[in-house]
């Protein structure tokens, strides 16, 4: 009798899972001067999954990748993509993303698309994305999930148009994501984090 009590269609809500800045990591590439991609990786995004399991389309995705965390192997190299010339870190030191649709493709894959900010400048992107795993770890014991999630997109679109015969306007970008079932942050928390 008591699933009567059921309203039809009833579904449970997603379950709330936090990024690890430890084990997720942005690595993007692009053709430098023709001759070989020039790769750069940031460490130590933050941000949150609300996660179904049994509906993957309700599920949604933000990130925040702190700019100033770029390495690109020499600091030379890394201090002019941080510049002006390219990402403005210093005015625009953090870079989104943010779902807005989730469409399954087959078994563990799926489609995300959102809105991803970079250097003040908005644009539209989808990523492929690849679901790992959705078990406990066996290291913290936390319900983890692992992703791994693909995309390319324009730089110039973002307006970042520097030297365009010397880089290649196609950047390509890799993401790792582990991220822990936690508690929601509560909205003092969330006010006091603006």
């Amino acid at each position: 009798l008591l699933t009567l009590w059921i309203p039809f269609g009833a579904h449970a809500k997603p379950t709330y899972y936090a990024i690890d800045p430890v084990h997720t990591r942005v690595l993007f590439r692009v053709m430098h001067a023709g001759f070989s991609p020039s790769i750069g990786t940031v460490s130590a995004p933050i941000g949150h999954i609300w996660f179904d399991s049994k509906d993957i389309t309700q599920s949604s995705v933000e990130v925040q990748i702190p700019v100033d965390h770029l390495d690109m192997g020499d600091t030379q190299w890394n201090n002019k993509v941080l510049s002006s010339t390219y990402l403005s870190a210093e005015q625009f030191p953090v870079a989104t993303f943010k779902s807005t649709e989730i469409l399954i493709d087959i078994e563990n894959k799926f489609w995300v698309d959102g809105i991803l900010t970079i250097s003040g400048k908005s644009l539209p992107i989808r990523f492929a994305v690849i679901l790992n795993a959705d078990k406990r770890h066996p290291l913290t014991f936390k319900n983890t999930i692992g992703l791994q999630a693909t995309t390319q997109f324009s730089r110039k679109a973002l307006g970042i148009d520097a030297w365009p015969s010397l880089i290649d306007d196609t950047v390509f970008m890799d993401v790792s994501i582990e991220a822990n079932k936690s508690n929601p942050p509560t909205l003092e928390a969330t006010q006091n984090a603006h």
